[in-house]
């Protein structure tokens, strides 16, 4: 780095003496490297200052709430053996991947982390929290990687315990993320698990709708049949209408007994014998409508005697047993497909992996890192780089201006600063001319050449 002009006259220091940026100063001794420091005291801290504003923006920017949630390790499935040799072989270098994989053990706290760092739990946190508006952007890959850089995880080797913490300018919405990564994780976990349990409880589901419209269909039909037969129960229906036959069959028996008794004593068109003779008519009427009565299939429905008669109860009865027999098969696989269902469902709990919160998440109260130790540590880097600037300029001013190593820095500084100058002050023409609809004019090198360039030209030569 170059001196300036202001730079290069003697300063004076009361506690250190007369020291001279041309004289060579002796870095190796304290006294005099920190008197050369303190002749450059306005310079350093001038860095200083501009290193304790930049700390100060960034202490305003980067400091951020923690909060952290901790998730205990699930429960593996392995029992028996594998419960007995796992903890055995895992103490053998080499042998705890190969047990794991013979015993079919899971690394669920590796399994729970990769799915925390998915897409689908990304995205879902970045829904429910609006994160493309609260990270001003409108693109979700963006949205991931910055949801993604805020988010640590981490699982202990030993205890299995899975560690995540989120970071936020807002506490509560650290808190709620870390909660969240939980929540969401669960989800997803019962949403994909792909146990045994789980295919068969989505197997007997299935089989239960099916069962179900087929159950609906057999009683459906069942309904209509004994709707329009009157069979409500055959069997049933059988014992009552013999009965009835064989009580209207003794008491015609009976009046026709009683009624020829009374026509050896009384005349034809007595009153006792018209109304036996008419009691024996009904009777044979009503007995003559119980066995003999047409199909209640085939016939006109009876309004004062709806129930099917004696002789069409037999053929009426085979299709009764058949649609009856039906809806029970029906009804019971539907009820043990329903118990064993409800069997899966308590089966696939348990085989699913649990996320077991160890320590919730709590609101944070400090920031981290702290604001002041961003300040003291961006100034003291700053002073620091001051201090070596200071060491380079003395270097600098020391080196023999003739040195080839010299002049071809000193070419490169100002040939890249040069560009640089003509790049800006073509673009602010550019600019301009647009704006005005004018050319912009070229900018010749040589008439904005430094004076310091001239001045190690007129050196070398």
């Amino acid at each position: 780095m170059l001196l300036r002009g202001e730079d290069n006259g003697p300063v004076t220091s009361p506690g250190n003496g007369h020291f001279s940026p041309g004289s060579s100063v002796d870095w190796k001794d304290w006294n005099a490297a920190a008197g050369h420091l303190w002749s450059r005291r306005y310079y350093i801290l001038r860095w200083v200052v501009i290193g304790l504003l930049l700390s100060l923006g960034v202490a305003f920017l980067y400091p951020k709430y923690e909060s952290t949630v901790q998730i205990m390790p699930p429960d593996n499935g392995g029992g028996g053996l594998a419960a007995l040799a796992l903890p055995a072989l895992s103490k053998m270098p080499g042998l705890a991947g190969l047990a794991g994989d013979l015993f079919g053990a899971k690394n669920n706290g590796a399994l729970f982390m990769k799915i925390m760092e998915s897409r689908t739990v990304q995205d879902g946190l970045i829904t429910r929290f609006k994160l493309l508006r609260r990270y001003h952007t409108s693109s979700w890959v963006a949205a991931r990687e910055k949801l993604h850089s805020r988010t640590t995880m981490a699982e202990d080797k030993k205890s299995g315990v899975i560690t995540v913490s989120v970071r936020d300018h807002d506490p509560k919405i650290a808190a709620d993320l870390a909660g969240a990564y939980v929540e969401e994780l669960d989800r997803v976990v019962a949403r994909v698990s792909t146990s045994s349990a789980r295919r068969e409880r989505v197997f007997v589901e299935q089989r239960i709708a099916e069962e179900k419209k087929q159950l609906d269909d057999s009683e459906k039909r069942f309904s209509q049949f004994a709707s329009s037969t009157m069979a409500l129960d055959v069997p049933e229906q059988i014992k009552a209408t013999v009965g009835s036959a064989a009580k209207l069959q003794g008491e015609l028996i009976a009046a026709r007994a009683q009624l020829e008794g009374l026509s050896q004593v009384y005349a034809p068109d007595n009153f006792r014998i018209r109304v036996l003779r008419a009691n024996v008519v009904e009777l044979e009427r009503e007995l003559s409508k119980i066995n003999s009565g047409p199909l209640a299939a085939a016939a006109a429905p009876d309004q004062t005697n709806p129930y099917p008669s004696a002789r069409s109860l037999p053929q009426l009865g085979v299709q009764w047993v058949e649609l009856y027999r039906t809806a029970r098969i029906h009804e019971t696989v539907f009820e043990l497909l329903t118990q064993q269902y409800e069997m899966a469902k308590i089966q696939e709990a348990k085989e699913i992996p649990t996320v077991k919160v160890l320590d919730p998440p709590s609101t944070p109260e400090r920031e981290y890192p702290a604001p002041e130790l961003i300040v003291a540590v961006g100034a003291l880097l700053t002073g620091l780089l001051a201090c070596f600037s200071v060491f380079l300029q003395d270097q600098w001013n020391h080196w023999n201006p003739e040195d080839h190593r010299r002049i071809f820095l000193s070419r490169t500084y100002w040939g890249a600063r040069q560009g640089a100058q003509d790049v800006l002050h073509r673009l602010s023409h550019l600019r301009l001319g647009r704006a005005n609809g004018a050319v912009p004019p070229e900018v010749a090198p040589e008439e904005t050449m430094p004076a310091q360039e001239e001045e190690y030209s007129d050196r070398r030569s």
